[in-house]
């Protein structure tokens, strides 16, 4: 499964073609538009999402609320193209009084994308640039749950850090169970404390009236999966890798781990691998499972059963209200950053967006094992292999 996106910031809409979807999966608009509406929530948000309402419109692929085996298309009108017509327009001359972002961001795609494709006018490059784009992403990451909730897979996220803001004991909880699903969406920063969320709302708000932005962490969890998926043989085939690059794919993210992650490098051997037991213990079908996971669900670059767990450090929003020097791409002198209406902070979004972009890569991981013409052949060839490894 993939999935190719297009569409600019303040442009006519947001798109995105998924392919290689299988017949028979169960999927409609409205259980995407859940998805996006989560991906606008989140205190800290700038005036944008108080303009879109995202919905999606589902053109391609999908006959009576069933895939049909061919590429499902999707798009998500911007409410907001109407106000950038005349600056956004596909066709004919700039008009007169058209103003050029000239003066890249700090911390954005401005600068070096303006190089990149020779232009002086950084808006060539920010609306594309622009997390605006994720919202195709999220629709791309719907088609991709739904095919994995027919296997029993199931994906949630939540924030566990905001600015100086931290959830306590995060290593517990990259290691434990999923927080409770109804804690974090209620929060209104998809934090499942609700103390920690209090202060993380504070803490955004102290950033605004300062004209700053903030990062922060956040955990996204599969649960459901089985062993095996994935591969060992190429470099490719590692699932480890290819989740790395997806989340990493999403903007502003500059650093994912798995399970213990960076602080396994700290600690001896015996305190860092899982050891295996009987699946007795546990109530298995007879599938080995692991004491701990302090691997995050992964060994040699496949899955191992347990929960996924994949952590995630966004920056703050390159777009301050205070800006930071740059140069003028035209004069070349020293001046301010341009100002874009922006987040103060996303990281609570961008754990949505990263549930997507890792359904995608287990989607696709999951028909390499099992199959991609139908759900109904793929059901059997995985209820197959459950009952060989179980054996």
């Amino acid at each position: 499964m993939r999935y190719q996106s297009a569409g600019e910031s303040h442009g006519p809409a947001q798109v995105t073609i998924v392919s290689e979807v299988p017949a028979g999966v169960i999927l409609n608009a409205t259980s995407i538009d859940a998805d996006l509406a989560r991906r606008q929530s989140g205190h800290g948000r700038g005036g944008r999402m108080a303009i879109e309402r995202d919905s999606a419109e589902i053109l391609s692929g999908v006959r009576f609320g069933k895939t049909i085996g061919s590429p499902v298309a999707i798009m998500i009108a911007n409410r907001d193209w109407p106000n950038w017509s005349d600056r956004m327009a596909q066709e004919g001359k700039p008009p007169h009084d058209l103003v050029r972002e000239q003066s890249p961001r700090p911390g954005h795609a401005d600068l070096v994308g303006a190089m990149k494709i020779g232009t002086q006018d950084c808006r060539d490059v920010l609306e594309r640039a622009s997390a605006r784009e994720t919202a195709a992403r999220v629709a791309a990451g719907a088609v991709a749950r739904a095919f994995l909730s027919h296997l029993g897979v199931e994906i949630g996220s939540y924030v566990t850090r905001i600015g100086a803001v931290v959830l306590p004991d995060q290593a517990i909880a990259r290691k434990k169970a999923v927080f409770s699903a109804t804690k974090i969406e209620v929060s209104p920063v998809r934090c499942p404390d609700e103390e920690v969320s209090q202060q993380m709302v504070e803490a955004i708000d102290e950033a605004r009236a300062a004209g700053e932005s903030l990062g922060g962490w956040f955990n996204v969890s599969v649960t459901g999966l089985v062993p095996g998926i994935g591969g060992y043989a190429q470099a490719e085939d590692r699932l480890t890798g290819a989740l790395a690059g997806a989340v990493c794919s999403i903007p502003a993210i500059k650093g994912v781990q798995f399970g213990l992650g960076f602080e396994a490098g700290s600690l001896p051997g015996s305190q860092v691998h899982d050891a295996i037991i009987n699946p007795g213990a546990l109530g298995g079908r007879g599938i080995p499972r692991r004491a701990g996971n302090n691997a995050g669900g992964l060994e040699g670059g496949m899955t191992t059963g347990e929960t996924l767990l994949i952590s995630a450090v966004m920056k703050p929003i390159p777009t301050l209200t205070q800006p930071l020097q740059t140069i003028d791409l035209i004069s070349r002198q020293v001046t301010e950053a341009s100002k874009e209406r922006s987040d103060v902070c996303a990281v609570p979004a961008a754990a949505v967006v990263a549930e997507a972009e890792v359904a995608l890569v287990l989607a696709d991981a999951y028909q390499r094992k099992f199959g991609y013409d139908t759900i109904a052949d793929i059901l059997k060839a995985f209820e197959a292999y459950i009952e060989r490894i179980s054996r």
